[in-house]
C-alpha cells in the first residue's frame, strides 16, 4: 500500500468569503475549514504571501467553476451544437435553404457524426498512410490521434476506429474522481489490429473546455507526498482515483455496488490491462494523453511503480504525452526517471512552441513543480530539438511578450499558406482561424490545441530514434 506521508488538500466548497480574506492577510492556515493538512503547523514556505496568493487564486477559480458549471455546460453544448449543425448541412449558406425545404439535418449529441470542440477545430480522422507502420513516428502519430479521439462520444470513436483505422475499441470508461462523486476522467482503450495485433493503446482524455469539474482538477493545487517518491499534484491524483487513505493496492468496495467498483480510472484500467496481458502474454501497451490526459498517463505509470506491478511495467512499451502539465516536484522526477530507466519504458513529452499548459504549474521556489525526462520541443516551423526544459519555462516572462505575439501573428498567416506549403491535408477551417485571431491577445492559446501536436508528429524533423541515454 502506498500511503501519503504528508498532504495538503484544498476544499473550495468549504471556503467562505471571510476565509478568503483571512487567507490573504493571515499566515495562520492551520485551522481553516477549507484546508486539510497532515501537519498541525504548516511550514513557512506554505504560509508565505506568494504561496497564500496562489492558493487564493486556485480556490477562487474553483469556486467560480463550481458556480458556473451549468451555464458553462449549456454554452458549450450550444456552441458545439451549432458547429455540428453547420457541418452537417454544408455550411452557413445552406442552412436556410434546407430549413425552408424541410431537409435540414439536426445533429444528435450521441451520434457518430457529432464532433466535440476539438473535433470541429481539427476534423482529421485518418492515420497518415505515408508514415511507416510500426516506426517510432507511427506510434507518436497514433498516440496523438488516439488522444484527440478520446474527446469524442463512444459512437464517434467506434465509427472512426471501424471505418477509418480498421481497429477495435476494447473499452470506453467514464470514471469517478477519487474524492468527489463526480465523473471527471474518461479513458478509451484501442487495439491496433492492423499494424501490431499485440499493441494496446490506452488514451486518457484531456480537459473538456466546457467541463467545470475538469477545470477544478487543473487548478487544484493540493499536493500529496509519498514516502521515497516525492510530492505529486493532488488534483491530478484525485482524478486518477486517489483514495483518502492514499493508494492502496486493492480497494475495498464492500459498501458499494458492483457497478461502482469499476469507476476509478487507475483501478479500472489496471484491472482490464491485467486481463488482456493474462490472456495474451505477448501483448504490450502504450499510455498516452493530451493536456490533463498526458498528466494522467504518466501518473498511471507512477502508481504502477509504487504498487510494484513489475509484470505490467515490463509490458509498457511507452508513454507519449502532448502538452502535458507538470505533475510533481524534483524528488518525484528523479524517482520517475530511475523507474522508467529500470523498466526500459520510453517516455516522450511533446511540447509545441508557446503552449501554456506544459509551463504550468510553475517551476519556482513557491510551487516547486518540475518536469522530468526529455522535452521534445517544436517551434512554429515544426523544427524540433531535444531539451531538458521548454524555453520560457514559466510562460509569464515579460521578456517573451513581444516574441509570443509576433509568433501568434505568424501562426495566423501560416494557417492560410500551410495547405500550399505542406499539403491540403493540413488546411485549417474558419473556426480554428478565428481562434488564431483571439490568440493575438492570448499567445499560446491555439498552441495547446491537439491539431498542432498532430502536425508535430507528421511534420516534425526531430530524429525519431532517440538515444538510450535520453532518460538519464
Amino acid at each position: 500500500m502506498s500511503k501519503t506521508k504528508n498532504y495538503f488538500v484544498l476544499n473550495p466548497r468549504e471556503a467562505t468569503v471571510l476565509d478568503l480574506i483571512r487567507l490573504l492577510f493571515s499566515s495562520d492556515l492551520g485551522n481553516r475549514n477549507f484546508i486539510d493538512s497532515s501537519e498541525e503547523r504548516l511550514e513557512d514556505d506554505v504560509c508565505r504571501f506568494r504561496r497564500r496568493w496562489i492558493i487564493f487564486v486556485s480556490i477562487v477559480i474553483q469556486k467560480l467553476m463550481i458556480l458556473l458549471k451549468k451555464p458553462l455546460y449549456l454554452f458549450g453544448f450550444t456552441l458545439v451544437f451549432w458547429l455540428n449543425l453547420l457541418s452537417s448541412n454544408g455550411g452557413f449558406f445552406m442552412i436556410l435553404p434546407k430549413l425552408f425545404k424541410g431537409k435540414i439535418i439536426w445533429p444528435e449529441k450521441t451520434s457518430a457524426t457529432f464532433a466535440s470542440l476539438n473535433g470541429n477545430l481539427d476534423r482529421r480522422v485518418e492515420l497518415d498512410e505515408r508514415v511507416e507502420r510500426g516506426s517510432k513516428r507511427y506510434k507518436a502519430m497514433l498516440s496523438i490521434m488516439a488522444s484527440k479521439l478520446s474527446y469524442e462520444n463512444i459512437k464517434f470513436v467506434t465509427s472512426v476506429l471501424h471505418n477509418h483505422w480498421k481497429m477495435d475499441l476494447l473499452g470506453f470508461y467514464s470514471c469517478w474522481n477519487g474524492y468527489q462523486k463526480q465523473r471527471s476522467t474518461e479513458v478509451i482503450v484501442i487495439k491496433d489490429t492492423i499494424t501490431d495485433p499485440n499493441l494496446i493503446i490506452v488514451s486518457f482524455r484531456g480537459t473538456d473546455p466546457f467541463d467545470a469539474d475538469d477545470w477544478c482538477t487543473d487548478f487544484d493545487l493540493s499536493w500529496y507526498e509519498v514516502k521515497n517518491v516525492g510530492k505529486i499534484h493532488g488534483g491530478f491524483m484525485k482524478a486518477l482515483g486517489l483514495q483518502k487513505e492514499g493508494w492502496p493496492k486493492e480497494v475495498n468496495f464492500e459498501s458499494q455496488t458492483q457497478k461502482e467498483t469499476t469507476l476509478y480510472a487507475y483501478y479500472t484500467i489496471r484491472h482490464y490491462l491485467k486481463e488482456i496481458l493474462n490472456q495474451n502474454p505477448t501483448s504490450k501497451f502504450i499510455l498516452t494523453g493530451h493536456s490533463l490526459g498526458g498528466a494522467l498517463a504518466i501518473l498511471f505509470t507512477a502508481v504502477l511503480v509504487m504498487h510494484d506491478e513489475e509484470q505490467m511495467l515490463e509490458k509498457l512499451e511507452g508513454v507519449y504525452t502532448f502538452g502535458q502539465p507538470r505533475v510533481g516536484d524534483e524528488k518525484f522526477g528523479k524517482f520517475m526517471k530511475n523507474s522508467l530507466k529500470k523498466f526500459d519504458v520510453n517516455y516522450d513529452r511533446y511540447v509545441y512552441c508557446n503552449d501554456i499548459v506544459p509551463r504550468l504549474p510553475f517551476d519556482d521556489k513557491t510551487l516547486m513543480f518540475k518536469h522530468f525526462g526529455p522535452c521534445l520541443y517544436y517551434d512554429s516551423f515544426y523544427k524540433g530539438k531535444l531539451e531538458e526544459e521548454e524555453p520560457n519555462k514559466n510562460y509569464f516572462n515579460m521578456l517573451w511578450v513581444i516574441p509570443k505575439i509576433m509568433n501568434a501573428m505568424w501562426e495566423l498567416i501560416r494557417s492560410f499558406i500551410i495547405p500550399y506549403w505542406k499539403g491540403q491535408e493540413f488546411k485549417e477551417g474558419w473556426f480554428l482561424r478565428s481562434f488564431r485571431v483571439v490568440a493575438l491577445l492570448i499567445p499560446g492559446l491555439t498552441a495547446h490545441f491537439p491539431n498542432e501536436y498532430v502536425n508535430v508528429t507528421l511534420l516534425g524533423d526531430l530524429p525519431i530514434h532517440l538515444p538510450d541515454s535520453h532518460l538519464d
